[in-house]
């Protein structure tokens, strides 16, 4: 997995590639601030939605995360999103899409 220009170039397991824009993965960061927090009846609980800083879509670090996921920090500083490899592939097929 390697940023090449806007993009994040991954090369999964079973040999295949995906390229996913930057700003794609960012918009769909998983973290509780940007897709909110379900309680215990199912309600769900969400920050107002913000506008992004102009760097908000330059990924500054990747970090992997224990054996299931990377953890990218943003220029902008957020960094809380992890993204499971079974997320990061939808949001990969998705944008291919």
């Amino acid at each position: 997995m390697q940023p090449i220009g806007e993009e994040l170039a991954i090369r999964w397991d079973d040999g295949s590639e995906s390229f996913v824009r930057l700003e794609t993965l960012r918009r769909a960061c998983p973290c509780a601030g940007c897709k909110g927090e379900v309680d215990i009846m199912g309600n769900l609980y969400k920050n107002p939605d913000k506008p992004y800083a102009p760097n908000a879509f330059q990924l500054t670090r990747l970090g992997v995360v224990g054996g299931y996921g990377v953890q990218p920090l943003w220029a902008d500083g957020h960094g809380t999103g992890i993204y499971a490899f079974d997320y990061l592939r939808r949001v990969a097929e998705t944008a291919a899409n």
